[in-house]
């Protein structure tokens, strides 16, 4: 298994993340093949790794309402 090294990248927080603690998730972009996802409120618990194309599926079908 190959590691990745996320010690250095920048998250950004779902803009429909809130101050009271609502549904927070991360994510990441520096890596050229994978997208980092994670929880905002228990980073420590790891990181989920999705292959860029299939992240960007997922994201364009939550864009259409699938």
């Amino acid at each position: 298994m190959r590691v990745n090294d996320l010690s250095n990248i920048w998250w950004r927080k779902s803009s429909y993340s809130n101050t009271d603690g609502g549904e927070c998730l991360e994510v990441a972009a520096g890596l050229p093949s994978h997208i980092p996802v994670r929880d905002s409120k228990a980073p420590s618990y790891g990181t989920l790794l999705f292959e860029a194309s299939a992240w960007a599926a997922f994201v364009d079908g939550v864009k259409q309402g699938r």
